[in-house]
């Protein structure tokens, strides 16, 4: 470790702020959800459908042709998104038309870039 990296030495446990951590902590269950969630957004193919969905819903063909990729693989994509509750699906005759599956998502997405904006721009 560099010297000038901060490390605490010392030897006292601060019993108070460790109570409150572990009382508020979220139980390992949510943890992992959230694990699996986030794991969603680190792929840069289903971060490109969730940006397409954020604008509009849209059919596996229009996907694949939009990012240059063949419908299988789409709908490879498709389905992990989906069994994530990320997107959500309804058919329209012989057509299945994807959208994201709340504005939660779209939140998400949109203050990840945010966050990377202001880190471009300062």
């Amino acid at each position: 470790m560099r010297k000038s990296e901060q490390m605490c030495d010392c030897k006292q446990v601060h019993t108070e702020i460790l109570e409150k951590v572990k009382n508020e902590t979220l139980d390992t269950q949510f943890l992992t959800k959230m694990t699996e969630f986030y794991k969603a957004f680190s792929d840069s193919t289903r971060i490109k459908i969730i940006n397409a969905l954020g604008i509009h819903e849209m059919c596996v063909c229009d996907i694949a042709v939009l990012l240059d990729m063949t419908k299988s693989a789409v709908s490879h994509q498709l389905k992990y998104l989906k069994n994530l509750n990320i997107i959500k699906s309804r058919r329209d005759g012989k057509l299945i038309f994807y959208a994201l599956a709340d504005d939660h998502v779209k939140e998400l997405f949109d203050v990840c870039l945010e966050h990377i904006k202001e880190e471009h721009y300062e």
